[in-house]
């Protein structure tokens, strides 16, 4: 199994080029199965859940073809309704390819999804929304069991501003005729990317961004050419780590239209922040300040930068305080932040840190993709070598993060223990 070997301590320099949006590009692969017509997606990053996107939609009847950063995406044969455990298990956004099925097939069967350990994000908000438009709900045996004689257009209101639930419902009125309104629905940036993508395929969407979208669909849908915007999660990553570490990067490709309330707090943090053509940069030196935030639906601090923030605010100049409030039991990466150093006490939605002047290298362990990341912001600013375990959720989220790390200074390696081992056992 991969493991990061960190040698940390010394303030990031340099550029880098940052992925395509995995979130967004997930819900648009997903959404070819509207359509028996080629569709070709750029700028898609090679990351674990997009080869286990591609394995589903190839195992529901499509063909793909990945070069480089673009997937062609064609028919094979006709679409199947059966999304299996064996490939679910290892996605939560497997979910969305009910949408799709349902518009096409009228039926789908999904095994109940799995992902990253944090916390129960359960799908009662995409079940309820299909039940508004005539889909009946069972579960048997691990799998939810989906059927309509007829997907309708309905009136729609999301008792949370769910994303899935939103990109899966658009995705489901796109391919019937009518008018879909969903309301409270969420607004970000990968909401907005999907929605331009269905349209290109034929549908019209309007709204996206906004609490209220209206989804105009057609009975059959053309093909379409798109190129996935950029990963703000990857980006503001980045901006962090070089607030931890100190030094002074260029993120290329970033966009900080996407990022207001992550680029206020790491101004109000100490940093020097700029917006470029075709970039943002940011010069941090010494501590940060300490600043509290708290996780907000979208255009709020995303709740995906929650950890790497901790880790920041972990060597902060002061007492700071974070507030969960979108998914329970997204604090697990606190204890291994401990073991570096890190003052950290969690109550329920709440943590309260003490910055220390400075974090220790140590063998830690990743327990999802954005504590992973939480573990890499720590160790680049942390003082001697660390080992991160179970970088495969890492993997999962970030583009061949320890080659663009490097780029900018950081002395990090990939190692395989299990490898090396056996090579070295063998015969000479």
């Amino acid at each position: 199994m991969d493991q990061f070997i960190v040698s940390g301590g010394r303030p990031l320099r340099g550029r880098v080029r940052v992925s395509g949006s995995k979130n967004a590009a997930l819900p648009i692969l997903i959404s070819t199965l509207l359509t028996d017509v080629p569709c070709v997606i750029d700028n898609v990053p090679d990351l674990r859940d997009i080869h286990t996107t591609l394995r589903l939609i190839e195992q529901l009847g499509k063909r793909v073809e990945w070069i480089g950063s673009t997937v062609r995406v064609r028919v094979a044969r006709p679409l199947g309704t059966a999304a299996p455990y064996d490939l679910v298990k290892q996605m939560r956004a497997s979910i969305l390819v009910a949408g799709p099925l349902l518009a096409r097939r009228r039926r789908a069967r999904v095994a109940l999804p799995g992902g990253c350990a944090i916390g129960l994000r359960p799908i009662d908000i995409h079940l309820a929304g299909f039940r508004r438009m005539g889909v009946g709900v069972s579960f048997s045996h691990g799998d939810v069991v989906l059927r309509t004689r007829r997907l309708r257009p309905a009136d729609i209101r999301l008792r949370f501003p769910s994303v899935g639930a939103t990109e899966n419902l658009m995705m489901a009125a796109a391919g019937i005729p009518g008018t879909t309104v969903i309301r409270n629905a969420a607004r970000e940036p990968e909401i907005v990317d999907l929605a331009r993508f269905l349209e290109s395929l034929g549908a019209c969407v309007i709204g996206a961004g906004g609490a209220v979208v209206r989804v105009d669909g057609a009975a059959r849908l053309g093909g379409a050419r798109h190129s996935v915007i950029a990963d703000r999660i990857e980006t503001g990553t980045l901006l962090i780590a070089c607030l931890a570490a100190g030094g002074n990067i260029r993120v290329e490709g970033a966009g900080g239209e996407h990022l207001r309330a992550v680029l206020d707090a790491l101004a109000r943090a100490g940093a020097k922040v700029r917006e470029e053509d075709g970039g943002i940069r940011i010069t941090a030196a010494g501590r940060p300040r300490p600043v509290s935030i708290r996780t907000r639906p979208y255009p709020g601090f995303p709740t995906d930068l929650q950890a790497p923030w901790m880790a920041a605010m972990s060597v902060g100049r002061g007492r700071s305080r974070i507030r969960e409030e979108i998914f329970e039991k997204r604090f697990l990466h606190a204890a291994e932040l401990g073991r570096m150093g890190a003052w950290i006490r969690t109550d329920g939605e709440i943590a309260d840190l003490e910055g220390v002047p400075r974090l220790h290298g140590a063998p830690v362990m990743a327990s999802d993709i954005r504590a992973g990341a939480a573990l890499l912001v720590a160790a680049v600013a942390a003082r001697g070598r660390s080992e991160i375990h179970r970088v495969y959720h890492i993997d999962r989220g970030y583009e061949r993060v320890e080659v663009k790390l490097r780029a900018l200074g950081v002395r990090i390696r990939r190692v395989n223990p299990e490898k090396s081992s056996a090579r070295a056992q063998l015969p000479s």
